[in-house]
């Protein structure tokens, strides 16, 4: 079977390897969007796909300092410091040549605020959003919050006349596998225009020759071929052979290859995203272990001895050829309130780990199933296998169980795995940004990835003033007392913080992205 994939995956690329001309730029990383539904999935590569063809009223350029997109300013309304107004951009046209008004902005907070929209915690604080007039939008939140607009960079601008003519007004239920028109095509205002589909296939966008900012960004590439391709060896090979461009998701074993290619180079700086593995502490029992009428990962000193087996330096350097930072919190350091002190504090201790389990009452172990993708992260399946040996050494069984990424993130948000693997970038580069979707116990809007059982009533208050408290010594006094808690209870065993490799042609010429989401209309083709 896997041998046919490949072959499949090749033949694919061959397919589309005809003479191109030099502003098309075939693009190939090992996974899909999960779908072009704007509000549906608040994940990584899908939104870097949607980039292209959508946009917020704000974004982060490649050193993470905001810049204009639909909106040119923004600031708190004088006098009214629960208020902030958005001046839009003027002549801006969807892709369809409906004109982009506020009323656009209204319609899409809107959408993005229903229950099955992935984005409802990012903006959880609005109350009202208004149009002014055609060009001014005010954002009322519940009390002040000054850090609105880290919250918006991906919150993407529907039209609200096409989604209305098409039956998209609501949210593509994702988890309940509903197939909608928002799912497959799209109408933005962005660079590039989808002009064709294929999930897991082939996408392909072509410019927006009425786009706004022609005169401000390169624009040098014309046409967009993105290929999925989840084989590593494959991905590598359709670099080497030059039947693509530019490659995220570098295998990390083949980066001195790729490297000593003529033609060809491999840009890295750190990524704003950290992987580790997520725990069900809450429930009385569990499905997936062997233990009858009890929950082994409920006692916290079980956690604690789980992330005491993992030993995160073998792991960098034998499973990531040093291309990872191990970590002790599951923030990223571009984060507010990531501290070196706690970055340290995951320790590998065998024989303590082992002490800890005997006093648990876990002695002699027990089994239990590890939940994992295989296409989403760097080297994301070898890091479980590698995980499963490590725990063994202390006496827990486990039995892996690998999937797309497709298939294992509706585990977690659905509350159908009890281990898994995951990884989370913070966008807004403030702690709020994690406690709010993994901290904070599912209610309503919040928590919707905090797949971990853990409920604090006073903890929860304090991660809901983040968004209000105007005092910044006192604000980060809270976020501080609050990943104490959360280092305390193990309620996640981080693994490490990763690097980002792009694999690139010379020809491509653009500066990696922490986020590891290429915005074409910044490349440059030489």
């Amino acid at each position: 079977m896997k041998t046919t994939t490949v072959l499949t995956l090749t033949s694919l690329l061959l397919a589309s390897a005809a003479p191109l001309s030099a502003e098309t730029l075939r693009w190939a990383r090992s996974g899909d969007a999960l779908t072009l539904d704007p509000h549906a999935q608040n994940e990584g590569p899908t939104h870097t796909i949607r980039h292209q063809m959508y946009e917020p009223l704000i974004i982060r350029d490649v050193t993470g300092a905001f810049e204009p997109a639909l909106a040119t300013e923004w600031a708190p309304k004088e006098g009214d410091p629960n208020v902030w107004v958005f001046k839009l951009r003027e002549g801006v046209k969807f892709h369809g040549g409906e004109d982009f008004t506020a009323e656009d902005v209204v319609f899409s907070f809107k959408r993005a605020k229903q229950e099955n929209s992935d984005m409802k915690e990012l903006i959880g604080s609005i109350t009202e959003v208004r149009a002014v007039d055609d060009l001014t939008v005010e954002i009322v939140t519940d009390g002040p919050n000054p850090i609105l607009p880290s919250n918006l960079t991906n919150l993407f601008i529907m039209d609200k006349g096409w989604s209305e003519a098409n039956n998209t007004v609501n949210v593509q239920d994702f988890e309940g596998g509903e197939i909608t028109y928002a799912t497959t095509h799209a109408n933005g205002t962005g660079p590039y225009v989808l002009q064709s589909r294929e999930p897991d296939v082939k996408t392909v966008m072509t410019l927006n020759e009425n786009y706004w900012g022609k005169e401000q960004f390169p624009l040098d590439v014309t046409e967009i071929v993105y290929t999925p391709i989840q084989n590593p060896a494959t991905r590598v090979a359709a670099l080497l052979s030059g039947e693509i461009d530019f490659l995220q998701d570098m295998p990390v074993q083949d980066l001195d290859r790729v490297n000593g290619a003529d033609g060809l180079m491999v840009r890295q700086a750190p990524q704003n995203r950290v992987i580790f593995f997520g725990l069900n502490v809450g429930a009385e029992d569990i499905e997936a272990d062997n233990v009858d009428g009890k929950n082994p990962l409920a006692d916290v000193r079980v956690r604690k001895a789980m992330s005491m087996a993992i030993n995160r330096d073998a792991i960098q350097k034998v499973v990531m050829r040093g291309q990872s930072q191990p970590a002790g919190m599951i923030a990223p350091p571009f984060v507010n309130g990531w501290t070196e002190e706690m970055d340290a504090e995951s320790k590998t201790d065998i024989e303590g780990a082992k002490a800890l389990m005997a006093e648990a009452g876990y002695g002699d172990g027990f089994s239990i199933r590890l939940d994992c993708p295989n296409d989403r992260y760097v080297n994301d399946e070898p890091i479980c296998q590698a995980a499963v040996g490590m725990l063994g050494q202390i006496g827990i069984k486990v039995n892996l169980d690998a999937k797309p990424k497709a298939q294992h993130f509706p585990l977690i948000t659905d509350s159908k795995t009890d281990f898994y693997m995951l990884g989370w970038g913070v966008p807004t580069y403030d702690s709020e940004y994690v406690f709010n979707f993994l901290v904070h116990g599912r209610e309503g809007d919040i928590g919707t990835w905090n797949n971990t059982g853990f409920d604090n009533d006073e903890l929860d208050a304090k991660i809901k003033s983040l968004a209000s408290n105007t005092d910044l010594d006192a604000r980060n006094k809270d976020i501080a007392d609050i990943w104490r808690v959360v280092q305390d209870e193990q309620l996640y065993i981080p693994i490490h913080h990763q690097v980002l490799n792009w694999g690139m042609s010379e020809k491509v010429d653009i500066a990696v992205d922490p986020e590891d989401q290429p915005k074409v209309k910044y490349f440059k083709m030489n």
